[in-house]
């Protein structure tokens, strides 16, 4: 009986020759990533001498922190602890990333994501690392842990395999095969285990794609996803790796599943997640002409290249409707740079769009706050009462090209009329 990928990764992290579901390990990260964040890495700094009398971590040079929330800092406490982060990095001897963009981006470009490695992080969005082939789990005590020792005492999860097939209709992105996914299983379906995506529709997806679909499956319970790595990630690995090289793995044949789902997408048409909750999948065109006032268009969902040309290809030669607040945020300053030089970032501005700088703040509304009564459609992680302000507002989570021809029409509308 075969292995899956999830399995091989963390039997190769534990130095064991095999792993079952279920098994209590002890395995060594590759890297630990973390973001500054109030009660988090704060916490964590002062956790390790408090509680475990630790003044240094345990290999340093496997640590990354992130600075891409509250940025720029709006308060004077804001810019304290990004000191206290800045500080701590120095005295550690860890990697600090400094406004290049939201952490979990940015860890793809420096060339964290690499197939068959396993990583840490505290957010659990991190899991969008294994569209290439990393299996990438959050968690919070046991990343002290890691902080502190060599390894960290991990069950070793289940796997729940999604085959996805058909090709997706021009207008439906990677969201929407999330979405009706999440629609199928159901939420909590997958808990405490990773799923593994695979299909000719996966093999077929852009990496922003599978950032996507794999870095939102925690609202399917699960603790992380996973593509198997093909020639083509193994390239795009190979470029982002300088002094350190990985070895990729994939699962057997006949490896054994919790769960195996066959998933036609190819009469997919947009979607929508409607407040208040992630898991209420609905089609989009049931809530066509619903007005909005607000669009967002960025987070680690979202945000990347693809997600910009196609907001481009939307709004060229046209204008956002007048009083409606369309916000454009890179997911990092690389994904800027290039969308700048292709021509995408002009046309967004032109149309009327407000473009910002790499940061995580306007998916949790600590800019561009929304005020009681207003709607707001969004490509951001969560839709939640209070997300991006008043607890009387309402958050429509759709695909990027959704956001931009609402921004047109000022009401929740479908892009593929602008798309023809």
């Amino acid at each position: 009986m075969g292995h899956t990928i999830t399995e091989k990764i963390l039997a190769r992290a534990a130095c064991l020759a095999s792993v079952r579901p279920g098994d209590e390990i002890r395995a060594t990260p590759s890297r630990l990533l973390a973001y500054d964040f109030p009660g988090t890495t704060d916490l964590f700094f002062r956790q390790m001498k408090q509680d475990f009398g630790r003044e240094k971590v345990v290999k340093p040079q496997r640590i990354a922190l992130f600075i891409d929330h509250m940025v720029p800092a709006r308060e004077p406490k804001e810019e304290v602890l990004h000191q206290q982060t800045r500080a701590w990095a120095a005295e550690q001897g860890t990697v600090l990333h400094e406004r290049k963009g939201i952490g979990h981006q940015v860890a793809v470009e420096e060339g964290y994501a690499k197939p068959g490695d396993f990583v840490l992080h505290h957010d659990g969005h991190v899991s969008q690392l294994g569209a290439y082939g990393t299996l990438a789990i959050g968690v919070r005590r046991n990343l002290i842990e890691a902080f502190i020792s060599d390894q960290v005492a991990i069950t070793v999860p289940a796997t729940t395999r999604v085959n996805v097939r058909g090709a997706l209709q021009q207008g439906v992105m990677a969201r929407d095969v999330f979405h009706h996914i999440l629609r199928v299983l159901g939420p909590g379906s997958c808990n405490f285990q990773v799923v593994e995506f695979t299909g000719p529709t996966i093999e077929q997806m852009s990496f922003d794609g599978l950032q996507t679909l794999t870095g939102l499956t925690m609202f399917l319970g699960a603790i992380s996803s996973i593509v198997n790595p093909n020639e083509r990630t193994i390239a795009y690995a190979r470029e982002r790796t300088t002094t350190e090289g990985f070895e990729p793995l994939r699962s057997d044949s006949d490896a054994q599943y919790a769960a195996e789902f066959d998933i036609d997408v190819s009469s997919l048409e947009p979607t929508v997640a409607i407040p208040p909750s992630p898991d209420l999948i609905r089609d989009l065109r049931d809530y066509l002409g619903l007005e909005v006032h607000s669009g967002y268009l960025g987070s680690c969902a979202s945000g990347r290249l693809e997600d910009l040309e196609v907001a481009a290809k939307v709004l060229k030669g046209r204008t956002v409707k007048a009083g409606f607040a369309l916000h454009v945020v890179p997911t990092s300053q690389r994904v800027l740079s290039e969308a700048s030089r292709l021509g995408y970032v002009e046309t967004l501005v032109d149309a009327g769009a407000f473009l910002s700088s790499p940061s995580c703040d306007y998916c949790y509304g600590h800019v561009a706050t929304m005020a009681p009564g207003q709607r707001a459609v969004s490509t951001g992680t969560l839709n939640v009462p209070g997300r991006m302000g008043s607890t009387d507002s309402e958050i429509y989570l759709t695909n990027a090209a959704v956001v931009a021809a609402s921004a047109i029409e000022g009401k929740i509308a479908d892009p593929r009329r602008y798309l023809a």
